[in-house]
């Protein structure tokens, strides 16, 4: 008998060899080479899955504009671009207990009232068990059907017999294929079953909800082909010990990018915050050094964050630098500026970055911000708490403008702030009520705000 061939494919970045070593060649990580039996490649004469259709004039194309299929959760809408669209394929990701499973349910059991036959496929859980996050969420229907399945032939057997209208799969890593020798969750499982499970989706105009793992490193687990195979990437973020969670659109065919909604965990389940803003700056303390608001833009979306700074004497060479919600690299960059351009020393001080609420704060809007309340919590000057500070810092302190400063300063408005920090080079289209006061340079920010160097 004929030994079967097998190749080690890297579960990281997907690198195939012949042989096994205990780092893979291509992205050095260690323990990531997992053997898998290869699947026979199509040949370049083989029939097309779209039936060979013949080139034609752009302008020949007929475009269908088909009406969306609302979810039921007005946040979960706005990211989706209205709706779901027929045959769409949609995949969401993020870390475990995050809300993934639940958000899904509240939206089968939305859909399954309105008349709409769903199937839920659960890969991990029992159907008893999907029964109990039913019952807790009031999610009980005839109309959602359960399926508890992992095999790829099975479930497709299921879809062609129920002829569901919506079908959610949780999740992608645990389905598996009988003709591949790997096991569940294996580069080339996920991306076969994927493939086919979508090829399904597209030939019954269904729309397809996929659930997927992520990495240690937040990035969702499976070949990078994943994300492309699909039409639209949500990533749910949030931290365990705070209510809010956040869904955002990483890749969307049907609508914009970047585009977000906002969540509070709740024990009825995922409840939509219409208001984020006034989430984000709950609780806020009076008379405290270190905390700025700033206005950041997500999508098309305006919000209020507090960034907050803790700078207390440390050792120099060994100073601590400690980010949650502000990303690292980008922080650094702000405290070098803040020594070499406003003459601060910090290379013998701790600094500890935080923003309030569990949030992240990832646009460089927000980079003054950070950087005024550094040297708030420096000099132990308060923080003007009616003031907002918006702009982004340049490597040699200058302030420069941001995208849509009316939409941020109207949001700013809203909540009572009676004074803005803005870059000098930001024109304003409206008319507001609030205070603009300009600022060109780290140092003149620092000043405006009397905190001299």
């Amino acid at each position: 008998m004929a030994k079967t061939k097998t190749q080690f494919v890297c579960q990281q970045c997907g690198f195939v060899t012949p042989n096994w070593s205990g780092r893979c060649p291509q992205c050095r990580e260690w323990n990531a080479l997992a053997e898998e039996i290869p699947v026979a490649a199509k040949t370049a004469g083989s029939k097309s899955a779209r039936g060979g259709q013949a080139a034609c004039p752009i302008t020949a194309v007929t475009a269908e504009h088909t009406a969306r299929l609302p979810t039921g959760i007005v946040e979960l809408d706005r990211i989706l671009g209205g709706g779901l669209v027929r045959g769409a394929a949609i995949l969401i990701g993020g870390e475990p207990g995050v809300g993934k499973s639940t958000l899904l349910m509240q939206v089968a059991n939305w859909l399954a009232q309105t008349g709409l036959t769903i199937l839920y496929v659960t890969a991990e859980e029992s159907a008893a068990q999907l029964r109990l996050r039913a019952e807790r969420l009031n999610a009980l229907n005839d109309r959602l059907l359960i399926f508890a399945e992992n095999n790829l032939t099975e479930i497709v057997k299921t879809l062609d017999a129920t002829r569901a209208d919506v079908v959610i799969l949780d999740s992608i890593q645990m389905v598996y294929w009988d003709a591949l020798g790997s096991t569940p969750g294996s580069i080339g499982q996920v991306r076969e079953c994927a493939a086919a499970l979508v090829a399904q989706a597209k030939r019954s105009n269904t729309p397809l909800f996929l659930v997927g793992h992520v990495t240690k490193d937040g990035a969702i687990a499976g070949p990078k082909v994943l994300e492309h195979l699909v039409d639209v990437v949500l990533q749910f973020e949030g931290e365990r010990f705070h209510a809010a969670r956040i869904l955002r659109a990483v890749k969307n065919r049907y609508g914009a990018v970047n585009e977000l909604g906002v969540f509070a965990m709740t024990g009825a389940g995922l409840a939509p915050i219409a208001d984020p803003s006034q989430l984000f700056l709950s609780g806020r303390g009076e008379n405290s050094s270190g905390a700025v608001t700033t206005a950041t833009l997500e999508g098309s979306r305006p919000f209020l964050l507090e960034a907050q700074a803790l700078v207390v004497p440390g050792f120099p060479g060994n100073a601590k630098r400690q980010m949650s919600g502000v990303d690292r690299q980008r922080a650094q960059m702000l405290l070098a500026v803040l020594e070499k351009r406003a003459d601060l020393t910090l290379y013998d001080k701790d600094v500890f970055l935080n923003v309030a609420g569990g949030a992240e704060l990832s646009e460089p809007g927000g980079d003054l911000a950070v950087a005024l309340a550094v040297a708030s919590s420096l000099r132990e000057v308060v923080f003007p708490r009616e003031t907002i500070v918006i702009g982004e810092v340049g490597l040699g302190g200058e302030i420069r403008p941001v995208h849509q400063p009316d939409a941020r300063l109207a949001e700013a408005e809203r909540l009572g702030f009676k004074r803005a920090l803005l870059p000098q080079g930001n024109k304003l289209t409206d008319k507001h009520k609030i205070a603009v006061e300009r600022v060109g340079k780290i140092d003149e920010a620092l000043q405006a705000l009397q905190i001299q160097s």
